[in-house]
């Protein structure tokens, strides 16, 4: 595990950490927009379109993304009380990391970590981590849909473009997740079993469940679900470019293949995931999400369907 890669301007004031996972984030962006790219080319279309796109979709997802952890993932009182009332908030870390930590105190009688300043902008520090793929895919589906309208460029057409790149570019961004610990797995016996560094999130999360003595101990073994998660988005990369694409009907099959393809993937992985992650009826946020989304790819399958068989043409 490795969740901090290098510092830019190490040993100046301006110190900037930069994450593994919002590098391989970043990676998969540009690999993902550059194989649009050709495409958009070898179809006769303007590449410049799809770069612009990828890097709006960068931002909207990485913002989406924030958002929908803010709100779902059970962190969402921890914000608000950041900003109004710091005293409210109780970090779950030993005493000896949270002197370590900037603007805290250890409350002994509670036996926790409270912050002693307000920060109204703890919310907006994706760079500190808690990004989800939802949430980063529902904004970025609404501004490429506005992008793409302002550009006179067939929706569907570019969506089938993104229902190939995008598993590839989620392919990075799992190994991402892989190097810094997060979106771990539960316990597990068997030979593909993960042990965690010390102090990782999974060690913390099994210290919290008093499985652990400290969370300054190795985890247990774990699920590698975000090896799973890759591994998984590239085959269905894979199934998707070389089955589907040459035998679909019209355009738009492939990008509701990939949702609801993924949706299918994440709902049976979220089974084997232990992180907090928020939910509702026992089943997570991701899950919840994903039962729409198989959904709404049905529903447009048939409409799509039904309009080519009124026209006689794919559109």
């Amino acid at each position: 595990m490795q969740g901090r890669l290098f510092t830019l301007f190490e040993g100046t004031g301006l110190a900037v950490p930069v994450p593994s996972y919002f590098l391989l984030l970043v990676a998969g962006f540009i690999f993902a927009t550059a194989l649009g790219a050709l495409w958009a080319k070898r179809i006769g279309q303007d590449p410049d379109v799809i770069i612009n796109l990828g890097l709006a979709m960068l931002l909207a997802g990485v913002a989406g993304g924030r958002l929908l952890h803010v709100i779902a993932d059970g962190y969402f009182w921890d914000y608000v009380h950041l900003c109004t009332d710091p005293s409210k908030v109780a970090w779950r870390i030993t005493q000896t990391e949270c002197g370590g930590l900037e603007a805290s105190a250890w409350d002994a009688a509670a036996g926790v970590c409270r912050p002693t300043k307000s920060n109204c902008w703890a919310w907006a520090e994706f760079y500190r981590g808690g990004l989800t793929y939802y949430g980063g895919f529902l904004g970025a589906a609404l501004v490429a849909r506005w992008l793409l309208k302002s550009d006179r460029f067939k929706f569907w057409r570019a969506a089938d473009m993104a229902g190939l790149v995008v598993p590839v570019g989620l392919t990075f961004g799992r190994l991402g997740c892989l190097l810094a610990g997060c979106c771990f797995g539960v316990q597990t016996s068997g030979p593909l079993g993960l042990v965690f560094p010390s102090h990782s999130p999974a060690s913390e999360q099994q210290w919290k469940a008093g499985l652990l003595e400290s969370p300054f101990a190795p985890s247990l073994a774990v699920h590698p679900t975000q090896i799973y998660e890759s591994v998984g988005s590239l085959i269905l990369a894979a199934v998707l470019l070389l089955w589907l694409h040459g035998r679909k009907r019209y355009d738009g099959q492939v990008f509701l293949g990939f949702v609801a393809g993924y949706a299918v993937l994440r709902f049976l992985l979220e089974f084997m995931r232990d992180d907090d992650r928020g939910g509702l009826l026992g089943l997570s946020t991701s899950q919840l999400i994903g039962v729409v989304l198989v959904g709404a790819a049905v529903w447009a399958h048939r409409a799509r369907v039904a309009r080519l068989a009124s026209t006689g043409a794919a559109s």
